[in-house]
């Protein structure tokens, strides 16, 4: 799942990483991977999953932990409250729950450490390159017939989809 404000700076990590998986997505398994657009108000896509079963609800955005920008870490859900401050709509501690929750399913964040989350502001460098690092690892791992035993489930949100 997406999430992040494109109108923000480096906070469009995430919405980045989705945009360029989907130019994979005819060579994704459907019945295993699901790429949602889920934007700035990820609980707003969360229908999309319903009858799919996930195993995996993947969420990648930009999450300040700390770190130098463009660092990439995996948090997992019981560590997402830890973080500071999120531009988006609900906090993703409650939405991480709510998904576990609703459909009894690991979750975890792909966190991409931002430079700056300022509005009107370009994506930086670093955040780009860590982008293009998560794209080619992830559709490595993932495309038709390469994808592990336990599926990933990368989520596209409604806009116009």
């Amino acid at each position: 799942m997406g999430i992040g404000n494109e109108l923000r700076a480096d906070d469009a990590a995430g919405m980045l990483v989705v945009r360029q998986l989907l130019q994979y997505d005819s060579t994704f398994e459907k019945d295993c991977v699901r790429i949602i657009q889920a934007g700035q108000a990820p609980e707003n896509s969360t229908w999309i999953l319903r009858g799919f079963e996930p195993h995996l609800i993947l969420l990648i955005d930009a999450a300040d932990m700390g770190e130098m920008p463009g660092t990439v870490h995996w948090i997992a859900m019981e560590d997402i409250s830890g973080l500071s401050a999120s531009t988006h709509s609900l906090p993703l501690s409650m939405l991480a729950a709510y998904l576990k929750q609703e459909f009894d399913c690991q979750v975890t964040l792909l966190g991409i450490q931002p430079a700056s989350n300022a509005f009107g502001r370009p994506v930086s460098l670093e955040v780009f390159q860590a982008v293009d690092e998560i794209v080619s690892e992830l559709s490595a791992r993932f495309l038709c017939g390469k994808h592990p035993a336990t599926y990933l489930h990368v989520v596209r949100g409604t806009s116009n989809a």
